[in-house]
C-alpha cells in the first residue's frame, strides 16, 4: 500500500449558539503591555443573529487501496505547511510505516522542532493514524496496546465562561449536576493587575470551592503569565482552597523558574501543554519541574510522539493528562494507558463546540465520562451536511 494523494482543505460553515459565544478570555504573556490587556474575547465572526461561522482546516491521506486517513482540524498556517513541505514526504510510500515516515518530516524539517511545524507534523502523524485504524478494522486504542478500560473520566475545562461570580456559580453548579467530578477554570489576572487582580483571582477560586463543595476537584490555569513570586504569593492564597494543581504559572523555557515554583509551594504544579517532543517534555521531567505534564497530542508530535512522552513520563512516576485539544485522538492515547498514568481527560466545553462541529460523530463526555468509541480509526469522518463550502489548498 502506497501514499496516492494529499488533499489540505478549507471547511465553512455556520455554528447557532444563542448570545455571546465567547463571554471572557483567559490572560496572555502578551497582556503585560496595556494595548492588549484591553483586547477582548473575539476568536469568532458572527454570522448573524445567534450564528457565528466556522473555518477549520484538515488534511486527507489517501491511498492505492482506497483507504484514507483525516487529521485536523488545523489553523492555516499549518495546512500550508502540509501542504507545500511535507506533501512531497508522503506520496509514494508506506502509510502505515508511521515512525519512519515520522523521523524522516523530524529530520527534513529540523528546524521546525517546535512550533508551527511540529504542530503540522502532529495534525499528519495523527492522520496517518486514523488511516492505520481503518486498515485493521479496529479503533486506534487497539492498536496502541489497549484498552485498559471502555470509559475516561473528563474534567470541564471553562475557557470562554464569564468570570462573574454569579455566573461562575450558575455555571460550576451546572458542571457538577451533569455529573463532572473535576473542573478548570482560566485566571484573567496577572502581577501586572494589582492588589485589585489579586482579589478577582482569589474570589474565583473562592465562588468555586463554595460552589462545589469539597468533593469536587477545582483546577486553575495561569497560562504562562504569571512569574515566581506571584506565583508563591497565590499558591499561600490559594492553598485553603485545596486545587488539584495550578497550571502553567511561567512561561514555557522558564524550566528552572518552574522547578524553583514546585520547592516552594504545596498546590501541584502542571505544565508542558506548549511543549513539543519527547526531548522537550523530558527536560520538564529532569528538572523536576511539574507534578503533572500536558502535552498536546496535536502539538507535541502526534499520536507516535506521545506514546514515547507517556513511556518516559511513566519511568519517573508523572502522570500524564494531555491537553485538550482533539478529544478523540486524546481519548484513543489516554484508554492505551492505564490509569495511574492517564488519569482523566481535558474537555474544554466551548472550544469543543467549534473544535468537533465538522465531525460527523463527536466525541463528548456523557455524565463526566467518555465512553470510548468503537469504529475503526479515530472518529474523524466530516459531517458533510455542516459544510457550506470546501476549498482546497494547494502546494
Amino acid at each position: 500500500m502506497k501514499i496516492t494523494h494529499v488533499r489540505v482543505f478549507q471547511v465553512e460553515g455556520v455554528m447557532d449558539h444563542a448570545g455571546t459565544f465567547w463571554e471572557e478570555r483567559l490572560i496572555r504573556p502578551v497582556d503585560i503591555y496595556p494595548e492588549h490587556r484591553e483586547e477582548g474575547a473575539t476568536w469568532l465572526e458572527p454570522h448573524g443573529p445567534d450564528q457565528y461561522r466556522i473555518v477549520a482546516h484538515f488534511v486527507e491521506i489517501g491511498t492505492d487501496a482506497g483507504l484514507t486517513g483525516i487529521g485536523g482540524p488545523m489553523p492555516a498556517d499549518q495546512a500550508f505547511i502540509i501542504a507545500t513541505q511535507l506533501k512531497p514526504l508522503l506520496i509514494g510510500h508506506d502509510p502505515l510505516a508511521i515512525e519512519r515516515i515520522w523521523d524522516r518530516m523530524y529530520r527534513y524539517m529540523v528546524h521546525g522542532r517546535k512550533g508551527v511545524v511540529m504542530m503540522a507534523i502532529s495534525v499528519v502523524d495523527c492522520a496517518l493514524w486514523d488511516l492505520k485504524g481503518k486498515w485493521a478494522n479496529a479503533p486506534v486504542y487497539t492498536l496502541l496496546g489497549g484498552p485498559t478500560r471502555t470509559e475516561i473520566p473528563a474534567y470541564a475545562s471553562m475557557l470562554g465562561y464569564s468570570l462573574d461570580p454569579e455566573l461562575v456559580q450558575e455555571r460550576a453548579q451546572e458542571v457538577v449536576s451533569q455529573g463532572y467530578a473535576a473542573t478548570k477554570w482560566f485566571f484573567r489576572d496577572g502581577p501586572t493587575d494589582g492588589a485589585a487582580g489579586i482579589a478577582r483571582n482569589l474570589r474565583l477560586v473562592r465562588t468555586l470551592r463554595e460552589t462545589v463543595g469539597p468533593d469536587v476537584d477545582i483546577m486553575l490555569d495561569c497560562w504562562m503569565s504569571w512569574d515566581v513570586p506571584y506565583t508563591i504569593q497565590m499558591a499561600d492564597r490559594l492553598e485553603e482552597y485545596h486545587p488539584r494543581w495550578l497550571e502553567e504559572p511561567v512561561l514555557p523555557d522558564k524550566i528552572e523558574q518552574y522547578a524553583e515554583i514546585r520547592r516552594n509551594v504545596r498546590i501541584p504544579i502542571s505544565g508542558g501543554e506548549h511543549e513539543y517532543t519527547r526531548w522537550g517534555l523530558k527536560e520538564l521531567m529532569d528538572a523536576g519541574a511539574c507534578d503533572v505534564l500536558q502535552p498536546d497530542i496535536y502539538w507535541a508530535g502526534g499520536i507516535s510522539e506521545m506514546q514515547k512522552i507517556i513511556a518516559l513520563a511513566s519511568a519517573y512516576d508523572l502522570p500524564v493528562i494531555p491537553h485538550g485539544h482533539s478529544t478523540p485522538a486524546t481519548a484513543h492515547v489516554i484508554a492505551a494507558w492505564p490509569q495511574t498514568t492517564c488519569p482523566i481527560q481535558e474537555y474544554l466545553v466551548k472550544w469543543n463546540e467549534i473544535h468537533q462541529f465538522f465531525l460527523k460523530t463527536p466525541l463528548k463526555p456523557v455524565g463526566g465520562k467518555i465512553v470510548l468509541p468503537t469504529a475503526p480509526g479515530l472518529g474523524m469522518e466530516l459531517d458533510e451536511a455542516k459544510i457550506e463550502k470546501q476549498t482546497d489548498i494547494n502546494d
